[in-house]
């Protein structure tokens, strides 16, 4: 299975762009980082420093609704398996901000041939978050689309259905990702009327019946 989840912060508190637009920056997951990230909040946090670039505790409580106390022991979690790490620029006094490590995350194939429950155990629960949060953001896009008048044709929700082979679906896939890294660091991105714009990639084979 193919999993690559990529964000880039907002361009006030972007760091350094890679120096080709197919590098991007990413964190492979094994078993033990997997362990380190399959927890929904941990998710979140993560997901929100790699959106909205770093934040301290206490900014993310507030925005995820959650208490300081769990924040803090979630991003400590998350330091501990290297996904985010202190942003000593940012730092005052006893204040301490968090920042995403890397900003794009690929799962390794052999977690999908782990015998291990507890490996199993987590890669469900990553890989169903993340479908769920897929859901979220699409939701929210329907709910609030008449709040973006100028995107009315320029957004898309489509589906095809073709008949493939694994490798015809892999080399799609590749394409495919190839293609919007060429778009990550265009001079269009900093037209006025430019937003950040998520792009869902789903593939999976359906039986005939």
């Amino acid at each position: 299975m193919h999993v690559y989840s990529q964000s880039m912060p907002e361009p006030d508190k972007a760091a350094k762009a890679p120096e080709t637009p197919d590098a991007p920056q990413t964190r492979v997951l094994d078993p033990r980082s997997l362990r380190g990230l399959a927890h929904p909040l941990r998710m979140q946090l993560l997901r929100s420093l790699r959106h909205h670039g770093p934040a301290t505790a206490s900014q993310l409580a507030e925005r995820l609704g959650e208490s300081s106390g769990a924040t803090s022991y979630h991003l400590r979690q998350l330091a501990a398996h290297g996904f985010v790490e202190d942003d000593p620029s940012l730092g005052k006094g006893r204040e301490r901000w968090w920042k995403a490590v890397a900003q794009g995350i690929v799962w390794d194939e052999s977690l999908d041939q782990s015998s291990d429950p507890d490996v199993r155990g987590a890669a469900d629960l990553f890989l169903h978050e993340l479908a769920d949060n897929h859901t979220r953001e699409l939701s929210t896009w329907l709910a609030t689309r008449h709040e973006w008048p100028a995107w009315t044709g320029a957004t898309d929700m489509s589906d095809y259905t073709l008949r493939l082979p694994p490798s015809a679906v892999r080399e799609l896939g590749e394409r495919m990702h190839a293609l919007l890294n060429e778009y990550r660091d265009v001079p269009e991105a900093q037209a006025p009327d430019a937003a950040r714009v998520r792009f869902h990639l789903h593939a999976f084979p359906q039986r005939e019946d």
